[in-house]
């Protein structure tokens, strides 16, 4: 009684649906968990044939698979797994995993069906099917896309290919304009001021102070030809990569000094250039001849951007962190607005008017300090001034 009783609790409170049936399709049992899934009561279910809770084809089948094994002992299903599907009370399918077992109880012959619901791993493998599907047409989506991507990129590539060739090209051919129109252009400037300076000194007994003014006129604009000539021979070079700091030891002073020299021949009138070293040394290394460059463009445009009767400050000092390079005036100064693109080749603050100039000094300076890994900072303000500071690390 105690084994019956448990087995009766197991099938009672079994996860699976349970059913037997006798030898001719009739149901003499079935669980709690079965009538759960089928949607009927035990009274509803026992006595009928097992049948009326599968749908057709396995309806009109049932009886001649169980009349078929009887008579030959091909089990079919019995002892064996199979999927079928299931018909509820109100007319929906469900699938579900069907076991079939054979008992001999009592001198006969009893079939138990052992039922576990699989719509949840159906609906999970049709969610599968279904995300394997979108993903395939995500992939082929994708697929079709990168191709485009890849044509698209190598055309691109092409094309820029193509663009990078015809801008070396032209690039080349702007070097050639350049050094020709260089060396065509310094030929008659050189004789234009030779022949300037001549007449200026078989002039002067005359003591004409129109010739020496139309003479000065000559100069100057002889003198900012040749300006320009050498930006844009330095800008090319530049872009070339042809500038090569070379390195070398010399005085900073000495050479501070032919500069201030040099410039106060060319300063407008009653400016005065003032040369002021700080230090205990005065030699360095760098590149004598970019410095050079570099101050004489400092000096050269704090001379045309401010007026007469001023003042310029030129100013160098080497300590234990390295060489700073000053140049102070107390021009027009830079507009706030101009500032962030004053190092930007052939760039010119709005405020210069009628003055010349070809806005590439400034760009020169710049990339000539940073080859010698120095820097170029200035602080500007309109009508009060700039100063230009250049520093170089200690070596």
């Amino acid at each position: 009684m105690e084994n019956a009783a448990l087995l009766n609790a197991i099938i009672q409170n079994a996860i699976d649906g349970i059913i037997t049936i006798d030898d001719r399709g009739k149901v003499e049992s079935i669980n709690p968990a079965a009538c759960k899934l089928f949607l009927y009561t035990p009274e509803e279910v026992i006595g009928n044939n097992v049948s009326m809770l599968m749908p057709e084809p396995y309806h009109g089948e049932h009886d001649g698979y169980l009349h078929r094994y009887q008579q030959t002992g091909d089990p079919h299903i019995i002892g064996t797994g199979r999927e079928v599907t299931g018909l509820r009370k109100d007319g929906t399918r469900f699938p579900f995993r069907l076991g079939v077992s054979e008992v001999q109880y009592s001198g006969r012959k009893i079939y138990a069906g052992f039922i576990h619901d699989t719509s949840h791993q159906r609906e999970a493998e049709d969610r599968l099917r279904e995300y394997a599907i979108h993903l395939e047409e995500l992939v082929e989506e994708r697929t079709l896309s990168l191709r485009n991507s890849l044509e698209a990129l190598q055309q691109a590539k092409e094309e820029v290919s193509l663009s990078l060739e015809k801008e070396k090209e032209l690039g080349q051919l702007k070097s050639r304009f350049v050094s020709m129109a260089s060396h065509e252009f310094r030929t008659p400037l050189s004789a234009i001021q030779l022949s300037s300076s001549l007449i200026d000194k078989y002039a002067q007994p005359f003591d004409n102070p129109n010739i020496k003014k139309h003479i000065a006129r000559i100069k100057n604009a002889v003198s900012n030809l040749t300006t320009i000539l050498n930006d844009f021979l330095s800008l090319e070079k530049l872009e070339a990569g042809k500038v090569e700091p070379l390195f070398t030891e010399f005085d900073l002073v000495k050479l501070a000094e032919e500069i201030t020299e040099e410039m106060q021949t060319v300063a407008k009138e009653n400016q005065n250039i003032l040369y002021q070293h700080t230090g205990t040394t005065s030699t360095i290394k760098l590149d004598q001849n970019l410095v050079k460059n570099c101050v004489l463009n400092l000096i050269g445009n704090a001379i045309k951007y401010s007026g007469e009767n001023t003042f310029i400050e030129f100013n160098t000092e080497i300590n234990e962190k390295g060489c700073i390079i000053t140049v102070k005036d107390n021009g027009i100064g830079i507009p706030d607005t101009d500032q962030k693109h004053l190092f930007e080749a052939f760039f010119r603050a709005h405020n210069t008017g009628n003055i010349p100039g070809t806005g590439l000094g400034l760009n020169i300076v710049a990339r000539y300090a940073n080859l010698m890994h120095g820097k170029i900072d200035f602080e500007s303000n309109v009508n009060q001034g700039t100063l230009f500071t250049i520093s170089f690390p200690a070596t």
